[in-house]
């Protein structure tokens, strides 16, 4: 079996564009439309993403876990929300070129990473919010196949350690919303992707 974080930081840049493809198809009146995670609106989900990476380049530079939760809701949009996300995107993923950015531990709030874990799970997140912003908008729901396979392929490697995990039996689910449906028969792959992360 291949090593599974080969090549992640192509696979976050893949990921961010696919959300950034679904965000520039965003009308001004989406920006209030609710998502389907239940605690955001559109605006409030892309800027969990643009936060999300900006706090992900904190971590990989020695921030502490405590920094990472206390600004995941501080807005990081301003009056560019498609520009601030895809800044966010091209400066997390030079963060994580620089030499020795993929072996650092990282203080990831769900426990140490590695930096190409941290970013495997940074990957996963996109792929996952980026179907939930195409639903909210309207927008062309398929995810890319070869993220869609490879997440699920490799999801006991990507959360291997962590307090939380979407394929946990004993996860809270504080972090990831429970599955609300069981599989079914001939399900699809990122049907069944989606259902493990409750949606």
């Amino acid at each position: 079996m291949s090593y599974p974080f080969v090549g992640i930081i192509d696979r976050y840049l893949l990921s961010g564009s696919e959300f950034a493809h679904r965000l520039r198809t965003v009308r001004a009146e989406q920006w209030t439309a609710p998502t389907p995670c239940a605690e955001w609106d559109v605006r409030q989900l892309v800027n969990h993403m643009t936060r999300g990476n900006l706090n992900y380049i904190s971590l990989v530079n020695g921030g502490p876990a405590a920094d990472f939760l206390r600004l995941r809701d501080e807005d990081a949009l301003g009056g560019d929300p498609v520009g601030a996300y895809i800044r966010s995107v091209r400066e997390c993923a030079d963060a994580f070129r620089r030499p020795g950015a993929l072996q650092r531990t990282l203080d990831y709030p769900l426990g140490p990473v590695t930096g190409e874990q941290g970013l495997a799970v940074r990957t996963t997140d996109a792929t996952i919010h980026t179907w939930d912003l195409a639903r909210a908008v309207n927008a062309p729901e398929m995810l890319d196949p070869g993220l869609v396979a490879w997440i699920e392929e490799h999801l006991a490697e990507i959360y291997a350690g962590l307090a939380e995990s979407p394929v946990a039996d004993d996860t809270t689910h504080r972090f990831f919303a429970a599955p609300e449906a069981p599989p079914l028969a001939g399900e699809a792959r990122q049907a069944r992707l989606l259902r493990l992360f409750g949606r």
